[in-house]
């Protein structure tokens, strides 16, 4: 039957668990196990559609349009698991499903309580991804043990065991060991505790992964493992990583931790072949050239809020064997400074999704700096809206053209809101969501650079492209290279004269992972690399 592998957190947030789960995920596919991986997150939300990318980094959009929580990134770029909205639960989504039930009567007159209506619910989710099919579900807790929010859900996975059997569920809490610069020492206290507090709850981990910034060394080592009761070979050691974190499957495997799994599930696996995986790290330590990309965006000083961009830039670099260097600048910026200043000696520059008007001019000036000065170009989402904006209003002769999300006057809406959108009220999950087909002019950018004539992408937007502008805008030189398949919605732009200027509804990043790099961010980054080989072939002034 299934085996089931759930992932905790303790003493700090933000220590990695999706991560963690992603490359657990990836060491025991390399030994031919098929698995499926799947996030539970504590907060009320029923999705985190309706969050701000400051509170819980970006959205990410699976093909079947569930807006989920960032980490399911990790899980497609490391794993070849099939994501679905099963995959991301939350405890607005399980409340909402109690509480429709009762009111449909399925309690049948009973006091309806967290235990066992809450965790059962809890329960079936998890279960949902089993079946013949699948040898391991790899269920990671969002939260830190300890949070108040998360009780339900660490009560669910006790109780699992006694439902499946306790042989086939193993227990992985990640945890800190802070070393003291003062003390010049390494404490395991925090994670004492944080075992403590697990096994108050009738946890027992089997797997402890410390994360630190220097060796555990043998003695922390036993310390941990006698005052955890787990066994010192089930201590695994993950340091911070120097270069990247697709370093960590590789780490994780010199560590045992998937022998550590096979063994203690009874798995019948096949030998661990990591040569390709070992290769990508070998090619992300060394790289031949550099490139830098300028990503202009609304949520810059978040890391997490365009997670998916940095990785899918980092793809495309492998593919050249490139180190990109991202310079990330806050859209306003560039309303209070000169794009000349700001993006001087940049290859190439990206500008990335958002929503509301902040930051909308410093996007559009930038736009107009890299068509002018004939820099590589890369907008998504609001990026392609943008460029749209700024082509209308600098070289169409559409002065004050804007979107109607921003200017609900403007004389010229080159950007209007979707038609099925107008009767929308609620927020949650009511976009344009999920994977959509894309027909490609022949000969055009996109054409070329996917090398296909019809592709599939993912959506998160409420605003298109407005048909009325369609000739005006083709007149004065744009290409609408992508279109839906009936030809009603734009999905790509292009300027055909400029070196390499590409706007798409979309959002590819979504669909980038590390041995298969997303064509368009491949094709941007080599634009950019070609750009930088020619600027510096050029003369240089004495």
């Amino acid at each position: 039957m299934t085996k089931f592998i759930f992932v905790t957190g303790g003493v700090v947030s933000s220590l990695g668990k999706g991560l963690t789960s992603a490359s657990i995920g990836t060491i025991l596919e390399r030994r031919g196990l098929r698995i499926r991986l799947q996030k539970l997150d504590p907060y009320l939300n029923v999705d985190p559609g309706t969050m701000s990318p400051y509170q819980h980094g970006e959205v990410y959009v699976l093909d079947d349009g569930a807006e989920t929580d960032l980490d399911l990134g990790h899980y497609e770029r490391f794993t070849h698991s099939p994501l679905s909205r099963d995959s991301n639960y939350t405890s607005g989504r399980i409340y909402q499903r109690v509480i429709e039930k009762e009111r449909q009567g399925k309690y049948l007159g009973g006091t309806v309580q967290v235990v066992p209506h809450v965790t059962d619910e809890i329960k079936a989710s998890i279960r949902r991804l089993a079946g013949p099919d699948v040898d391991v579900v790899i269920t990671e807790l969002g939260g830190t043990v300890g949070d108040i929010e998360g009780l339900p859900f660490l009560e669910a996975i006790r109780q699992l065991p006694l439902d499946v059997g306790k042989s086939n569920c193993l227990f992985v809490h990640l945890t800190l060991v802070p070393y003291l610069r003062a003390a010049r020492e390494l404490k395991t206290k925090p994670t004492q505790h944080s075992v403590q507090q697990l096994r108050e709850i009738g946890i027992q981990p089997d797997v402890l992964i410390v994360r630190c910034e220097r060796p555990l060394g043998r003695d922390n080592e036993e310390k941990i493992a006698l005052f955890c009761n787990v066994e010192h070979k089930a201590v695994i050691e993950e340091i911070d990583k120097e270069f990247s974190i697709y370093e960590v499957p590789v780490g994780l495997v010199e560590h045992g931790l998937d022998q550590l799994i096979v063994e203690k599930l009874g798995l019948k696996a096949g030998p661990s072949d990591m040569d390709d995986w070992e290769e990508l790290v070998r090619r992300i330590r060394n790289p031949e050239h550099e490139v830098t990309i300028a990503v202009v965006g609304k949520y810059i000083e978040h890391r997490d809020a365009y997670k998916s961009i940095y990785e899918a830039l980092d793809h495309a670099g492998l593919a050249h064997s490139a180190r990109v260097i991202v310079k990330r600048l806050e859209a306003e910026e560039l309303e209070r400074q000169s794009p000349e200043t700001l993006l001087s000696g940049v290859d190439g520059i990206l500008v990335p999704g958002g929503f509301g008007i902040r930051g909308v001019e410093g996007k559009v000036r930038t736009i107009q700096f890299a068509r002018e000065n004939q820099i590589p170009y890369f907008g998504i989402c609001l990026g392609m809206q943008a460029a749209v904006i700024e082509f209308a209003r600098n070289v169409a002769g559409l002065p004050g053209a804007h979107s109607t999300e921003f200017a609900a006057d403007t004389p010229y809406p080159v950007i209007c809101l979707l038609e099925d959108q107008k009767t929308v009220t609620t927020k949650g999950g009511t976009m344009r969501l999920g994977a959509q087909p894309c027909v490609l002019a022949d000969h055009s950018l996109a054409a070329q650079t996917y090398g296909l004539p019809e592709v599939s992408e993912r959506h998160r937007h409420r605003y298109e492209f407005n048909p009325e502008f369609r000739n005006p805008l083709v007149s004065a030189g744009m290409s609408l290279s992508g279109t839906s398949p009936d030809g009603k919605l734009v999905e790509i732009v292009e300027i055909p004269d400029h070196p390499w200027f590409l706007a798409v509804q979309f959002h590819p990043e979504f669909k980038s992972k590390p041995m298969q790099p997303h064509p368009l961010f491949v094709g941007f980054v080599g634009a950019a690399m070609a750009r930088r080989k020619n600027e510096r072939s050029q003369p240089q002034p004495v």
